[in-house]
């Protein structure tokens, strides 16, 4: 029952994270007239206030040490850090200037550019299920890129940064509070020497006689910290595959809001080309769910197999002992037809002696 209880939790957890991620193109224009690295930046500096705060609730700062102990571990960090900057300022950028389809479109081919990577980089061999997934995907972008009349640049750039982010977190193995601490910690300086600067030149927005709009600014660490918490708290509470699932809900908002809210245009072309996306998508979904449940039945195979040699092993362990009671017996049956032949006195009777009580 408390296992049910926490994956609903979970579950609860991942729609709110992926949920806000999705919802999260509504905010951005709320923000104008800043602009898209004006908005960066003020998502980098009160990220690290929101994130100093959750991680002086937690008390983990043993990290911060290890971390500067190994200079590699600084430097992939200060990679992801540059990495997610880009991911982040383009998105901020595509919504703000009428891209949300776009970039939607950036996530939902996110999950194969991962598997690419995976390949060119990682060497990892594909199903067959995963190669047609990948080809359909690049079907896909070909025909995107006939009814933009250019490369969807703002989706491929999102998709492949947003996979080369995952690919360092992966070698960096930290928490995803950690992780985003240290990332903002180090573009804390330069961001807040840019919006300084911005300060200096009468160009900020954060100036302006308006709280709503400072508050708003703001806000935005708040923005970038609660999904990531509540992700947090998923994924240490569903499976996986279920984690995987979800993640098609924030493109499926965004691409919601794109047409229904912000009135993008879909001409039959990228109606095409989502299509397209969508089976390959739905192709990997299938594939992937297949395999963990082989998987899961390979596993129980396993067990069942390791619980009947064992006890297979217990019994022929146990056939000597057998067998020598079984002579044991025998002898002492023996003896005491023996006993009864030749007069031989009783044994005393056994006496049984009182249990003590605890004392």
């Amino acid at each position: 029952m408390k296992a049910q209880t926490e994956q609903r939790t979970g579950l609860l957890y991942g729609f709110g994270a992926y949920g806000m991620w999705g919802l999260v193109p509504l905010f951005w224009p709320l923000l104008k007239p800043s602009g898209a690295i004006e908005i960066l930046a003020h998502r980098m500096v009160w990220s690290l206030a929101v994130v100093g705060v959750a991680l002086l609730a937690m008390r983990r700062w043993g990290w911060i040490r290890e971390l500067l102990r190994r200079p590699r571990k600084l430097a992939l960090t200060a990679l992801a850090a540059s990495v997610i900057s880009v991911n982040w300022g383009l998105y901020i950028w595509a919504v703000n200037n009428g891209a949300v389809v776009e970039a939607s479109l950036g996530y939902f081919i996110n999950p194969l550019v991962t598997i690419a990577i995976g390949v060119l980089v990682l060497g990892e061999r594909l199903r067959r299920a995963q190669w047609a997934a990948v080809g359909i995907g690049v079907a896909a972008v070909l025909v995107l890129a006939v009814g933009y009349g250019r490369p969807p640049w703002i989706s491929l750039v999102l998709a492949f940064s947003f996979a080369a982010y995952g690919l360092i977190k992966k070698k960096l193995n930290m928490g995803g509070v950690e992780s985003l601490a240290a990332e903002t910690a180090l573009l804390f300086l330069p961001a807040l020497g840019y919006l300084l600067w911005l300060g200096a030149q009468g160009r900020s927005t954060f100036a302006l006689d308006d709280p709503g709009h400072a508050w708003l600014l703001a806000a935005t660490g708040l923005v970038t910290a609660i999904p990531l918490i509540c992700f947090g708290a998923a994924a240490i509470r569903v499976p996986l595959s279920t984690l995987g699932l979800l993640q098609y809900l924030a493109p499926v908002f965004q691409f919601g809001l794109g047409v229904v809210y912000f009135h993008e245009a879909m001409p039959p072309e990228r109606w095409a080309g989502f299509s397209l996306v969508w089976v390959a998508l739905a192709l990997l979904t299938w594939d992937a769910l297949r395999t963990a449940r082989r998987s899961r039945a390979r596993l129980a195979e396993a067990g069942a197999s390791a619980a009947t040699a064992a006890a297979t092993a217990a019994a022929t362990a146990s056939a000597p002992a057998a067998g020598e009671a079984a002579v044991a017996a025998e002898v002492a049956g023996g003896a005491e037809v023996a006993g009864a032949v030749h007069g031989a006195p009783e044994p005393p009777p056994t006496v049984a002696t009182p249990a003590r009580e605890p004392a």
